[in-house]
């Protein structure tokens, strides 16, 4: 009987104890994400943005932050970076959608399941969008119905929620809504970005995402409004950001400024000052990325920050603003969205962004199913083939330079490239090596193709990366040497070509495409490589190159490709070069039929996109 009731009354000061560091010891932080926009649609940020009067006032006692970034221009990519305060190239979760969802790295978890092993009820509403495995205890609910106010009583909380008024759909509206839906904001009086064209249409596509940001502050504003009516906003870090960049043509999917730059404010609790050493009410020049955040989130809770991340907390004990301003960098990756494939990194470093496009015949404007919804975008490309665009304009639908150099202070709308400019050689230099090692030390696992990962790397991605970190910069070195004059890369290309490696014939030929005309004395030998090479995927960068060149017809090469292709995952591939030979000029006609592709590799969703359009008459 007394050992029942000792045990009784260590139970009652075992709860009162839980219940005491509930109340006293942990603030609650609150995640309140809108969907597809960035800086430039919102006044607080941008001149030419919408008013958003509730989420000034979270400002007005909080801080905001003029560069912050999503590390991806697109929404599972992102917020997998969220998540897991992991770049997505490093751990295996790069791709938007996932083909294969890969496994966590050996000893991290997303960080909301170790707030919830320290005591915190964690809810979201409802949003996840992961390309990594989630595990069972990131949250305690996660739906469109949770809430903080399921937890226990004093329990303190983290909650997300996201907002979609704002996202890409609420742009796809047809000829007919445009014609008789009005705007609350004037289309006459919106800023239109020097490189979209200046027509009735942009000007409406623009009022109407104007109005969109008005409804998504309103709805913020009631969140905050709960909060306020429950007691407990002087409790609580409220943190309002995008979800990456904006979704106005060359916004979301792209990178540049327009898909990475994000809003960031965060709302500084009167009771949790203590853990924030910057002025309330001031604006922060730190640089911060999505890496970020989730070691911000554990270091206020007063969570150790797990080893396996690749992000810094930004507040909280032992940040100091010191330290917060002296950040200066920001890292960016774009690889396949949907079915449209690309590799793209990018490096922001005070001023300047650097873009290196690992494949610049990549156009941005190749065809992609979701984002060609929107009238804008149609609009666009009916321009620019019609011959109806000035020189900014039309970059958009072609080919880029392997590598780019912007002044986002002089050019924030990133028109005016500097990279072939004598007076910023020295910056472009230390960007590129910058990059360069970045892209190493990671490793960057994308410089393998993507079925090859899954094949080869999706069991566990940081230690297939881990294992091939030599051979990954091996690879690194051979794709820049598109950067070089070809007389200097000559050589070194010629014996990429000759390489018993697969995955270095294919770089080889990537570098052979980005040199384009100057690399005509490989022409022999990539006719060669095109009919004999044994992996399907080398065969296909040497008909690309020929193709791209004109020195080749290259319907043979792809029909054979997909007609022996056992990956869903490589033919989506395949196709995506298929899109760029028929719409990029000379524009060559490919006889595909589904039939080419065997059954299982038609399921694939990738497939599936590209065959709708290809197949069009």
């Amino acid at each position: 009987m007394i050992c029942r009731l000792r045990a009784c009354v260590f139970v009652l000061l075992s709860l009162v104890a839980i219940k005491s560091t509930f109340a006293v010891e942990r603030p609650n932080v609150v995640w309140l994400v809108s969907e597809d926009n960035s800086i430039h649609f919102m006044k607080l940020f941008h001149e030419h943005g919408a008013e958003t009067p509730r989420i000034a006032q979270l400002a007005a006692h909080g801080l905001i932050y003029d560069h912050a970034f999503s590390n991806a221009p697109v929404c599972s990519v992102a917020r997998t970076t969220l998540a897991t305060g992991c770049y997505g190239p490093r751990i295996g979760t790069q791709y938007h959608r996932r083909s294969v969802e890969v496994p966590m790295p050996d000893g991290v978890r997303m960080f909301p399941e170790y707030l919830r092993n320290a005591g915190y009820y964690t809810a979201n509403n409802r949003k996840t969008d992961y390309n990594a495995t989630a595990g069972k205890n990131v949250w305690d609910e996660s739906s469109g119905k949770a809430s903080w106010r399921a937890r226990k009583e004093g329990q303190p909380f983290f909650y997300m929620e996201s907002f979609a008024v704002c996202h890409e759909s609420s742009l796809h509206f047809s000829p007919k809504i445009m014609a008789s839906e009005k705007t609350s904001t004037d289309p006459d009086s919106v800023f239109v970005a020097p490189y979209h064209p200046d027509t009735p249409t942009f000007r409406y596509t623009y009022a109407r995402y104007y109005d969109r940001m008005m409804q998504m502050d309103q709805q913020i504003g009631n969140v905050v409004d709960e909060l306020t009516k429950d007691g407990l906003l002087e409790d609580t870090f409220i943190f309002y950001f995008g979800d990456h960049g904006g979704v106005l043509p060359r916004g979301k999917g792209y990178a540049y400024e327009s898909g990475l730059h994000v809003p960031l404010v965060v709302r500084v609790p009167d009771r949790w000052k203590h853990l924030v050493d910057a002025e309330i009410g001031g604006r922060q020049q730190g640089f911060v990325s999505f890496v970020d955040f989730g070691p911000t989130v554990l270091n206020l809770a007063g969570v150790e920050v797990p080893s396996g991340v690749d992000g810094q907390p930004f507040l909280g004990e032992g940040v100091t603003q010191l330290e917060v301003d002296q950040r200066d960098e920001a890292f960016g990756y774009a690889d396949r969205f949907d079915e449209k494939y690309d590799f793209v990194r990018t490096l922001r470093k005070g001023r300047f962004e650097y873009v290196r496009n690992y494949q610049p015949f990549n156009s941005d404007g190749l065809y992609n199913f979701y984002r060609y919804k929107m009238l804008a975008y149609q609009e666009w490309r009916e321009l620019f083939d019609a011959g109806k665009l000035n020189d900014v304009q039309s970059h958009f639908f072609r080919a880029r330079p392997a590598e780019q150099l912007f002044d986002i202070e002089a050019d924030p709308h990133e028109v005016n490239d500097l990279s072939k400019n004598p007076e910023y050689a020295d910056s472009l230099k230390t960007l590129r090596a910058s990059l360069v090692a970045r892209e190493k030390a990671m490793p960057d696992l994308s410089f393998y193709p993507e079925s090859v990962l899954a094949e080869k790397a999706f069991g566990n991605p940081v230690a297939f990366g881990q294992r091939m970190q030599d051979d990954i910069g091996k690879l690194v070195d051979i794709a820049d040497l598109s950067l070089e004059s070809f007389n200097t890369a000559k050589g070194r290309i010629a014996a990429a070509l000759e390489s018993a490696d697969p995955m270095t014939r294919y770089w080889g030929l990537i570098v052979c495409s980005a040199h384009g005309a100057a690399a005509e004395t490989f022409v022999e030998k990539a006719k060669q490589i095109a009919e004999n090479d044994e992996v399907i995927l080398v065969r296909i960068r040497a008909a690309e190159f020929l193709g791209l060149l004109r020195a080749a017809e290259p319907q043979a090469v792809f029909a054979k490709a997909l007609q022996e292709s056992d990956s869903g995952i490589e033919a989506g591939l395949i196709l995506n070069s298929v899109a760029l030979l028929r719409d990029a000029k000379p524009g060559y006609d490919f006889p595909i039929t589904a039939q080419m592709l065997k059954p299982s590799v038609r399921k694939n969703d990738s497939v599936q996109r590209r065959l709708e359009y290809l197949l069009v008459p």
